[in-house]
């Protein structure tokens, strides 16, 4: 089985829409995808019904990706399979999503006053229906030729945590995302903890401290994370007793990484899966009715 546990659609900041997103991991040979937009589960009900179109037999795990912060520090909280309609954690989403206009027009402001001609109207048009962010921003410099990539936007120059563009925004403690992921029946796995490339990470003190917590498992197998950092995390994982994960963690045309680039083992898997109440794995036809 291939199974990449970390995905984006144009629901959040991804450039394939869910169900384009379904048909290219069936392209892609995947047998399990999960989709993580940021804070939100919009895109779930295309997904899943895109699957029953496709020539091979795909499985959707619907998630999240929650924006999350501590000692200063951003970090995202990856949950599957939860109960989307459980009050709190819905509440907790709708406070992050609607705090990113107000702060992606901060951000643009302080481009602004930094002198790159930017404007919050390209900018909403790149983001079109999804959940405006850094990297629709990020975009919009690439056009301008201010920077190179998306990735080279997120430096202390210019949007990465503390740079002279960044604005902070509404963001869950990540104890308190185990939590609520928790009582809506989900499983929750940091994403990519070592990150250095987009700044400050969190120390193994805090990944203790959010295992004891409850925490479910670690991004180890990411494009983030050179062979070091992925020995450590597998170090850190056993001694934590925590689950370790792969994942693409794709974006479409935004990132260079692939569907499938990275994936999660099925053991690993199915240990989410078990651990799971809120939701169940949408499992696709194949083509078959």
């Amino acid at each position: 089985m291939r199974i990449d546990l970390h995905t984006h659609s144009t629901a959040s900041d991804g450039t394939d829409t869910p169900a384009g997103l379904m048909r290219s991991a069936a392209a892609a040979g995947l047998d399990v995808v999960a989709l993580t937009d940021h804070d939100t589960t919009r895109g779930h009900a295309e997904a899943a019904a895109a699957l029953a179109g496709l020539d091979r037999a795909l499985t959707l795990v619907t998630g999240a990706e929650l924006s999350c912060r501590v000692d200063g520090v951003g970090v995202h909280m990856l949950a599957y399979l939860f109960d989307p309609d459980e009050p709190e954690l819905a509440r907790e989403r709708e406070l992050v999503r609607d705090d990113r206009v107000p702060r992606a027009r901060a951000m643009v402001g302080k481009l602004r006053e930094l002198g790159v001609p930017v404007t919050w109207e390209r900018v909403a048009a790149i983001a079109g229906d999804g959940s405006v962010g850094r990297p629709h921003i990020a975009e919009a410099l690439v056009e301008l030729g201010v920077v190179a990539s998306v990735s080279d936007a997120f430096t202390p120059d210019w949007l990465a945590d503390g740079g002279r563009a960044y604005v902070e925004k509404h963001e869950l403690d990540p104890r308190t995302a185990i939590r609520l992921v928790k009582a809506a029946g989900g499983v929750t796995v940091l994403a990519h903890p070592l990150a250095v490339k987009r700044g400050r990470t969190v120390s193994e003190g805090v990944l203790a401290e959010l295992a004891a917590h409850g925490l479910d498992g670690i991004e180890v197998d990411h494009m983030d994370h050179d062979e070091p950092a992925r020995a450590r995390l597998r170090g850190l994982a056993a001694d934590l007793g925590l689950l370790t994960t792969g994942s693409s963690d794709y974006h479409g045309s935004r990132k260079t990484c692939r569907l499938g680039e990275y994936t999660t083992d099925p053991e690993i898997y199915g240990e989410i899966t078990r651990r799971a109440t809120g939701a169940f794995p949408v499992p696709g036809t194949g083509g078959r009715p």
